[in-house]
């Protein structure tokens, strides 16, 4: 399956998250340290948004406003909080100033 286009590079700064609809479902994206990075957006204990969710500067996490699970960007992995499930995570890009995901998750949880 070919990656999925959800939206410009610019709709998501740098240290931030976005929510986008995929064929797939709904992705949360991370931009963080000139990095992108994709997971499914519900958290595995709260079913939030991961996208209202907060990045942790170089740490490559988010964290669930909801609970406090934090996620590890790569993985999807549950780090902290009461979370024992990952998170999908997808496979990501930018082209040509366009965020594209592939619309299914990478299998294990690995990038």
């Amino acid at each position: 399956m070919d990656f999925f286009r959800v939206g410009a590079l610019a709709e998501v700064p740098d240290g931030e998250l976005r929510a986008f609809e995929t064929p797939g479902g709904r992705v949360a994206v991370a931009h963080s340290e000139n990095r992108l990075f994709a997971l499914g957006d519900a958290c595995t204990h709260a079913g939030c948004s991961l996208a209202d969710g907060t990045l942790d500067d170089g740490a490559e996490t988010v964290e669930c406003v909801t609970d406090g699970s934090v996620f590890d960007l790569e993985t999807g992995e549950p780090t902290e909080g009461p979370a024992a499930d990952p998170v999908p995570v997808y496979p990501v890009r930018e082209l040509e100033g366009w965020i594209e995901v592939l619309p299914h998750p990478s299998g294990d949880g690995s990038p």
